[in-house]
């Protein structure tokens, strides 16, 4: 599904997209949602190994170890 939607959507407007799920059944709009959130999170552990691998988020990681180190928060 995935490829295909790509390809699909790459060449369309969002209104087109827009007006394309609005014509849906609701049970193809639960799937389209189902995966538009898995394909979010995949997007989003991209882009935080990318910072991690960046360094970009080094200081926030550093202000939690403290945090934690002064007990002002607690593991998960």
């Amino acid at each position: 599904l995935s490829t295909i939607l790509y390809a699909i959507i790459s060449a369309m407007s969002i209104v087109e997209i827009e007006t394309e799920i609005k014509k849906l059944p609701a049970e193809k709009v639960s799937e389209l949602v189902d995966w538009l959130g898995k394909y979010h999170a995949e997007i989003w552990e991209k882009r935080i190994a990318a910072d991690l691998d960046a360094g970009r988020l080094d200081s926030v990681l550093a202000e939690i170890d403290v945090e934690i180190e002064a007990g002002l928060a607690q593991p998960l």
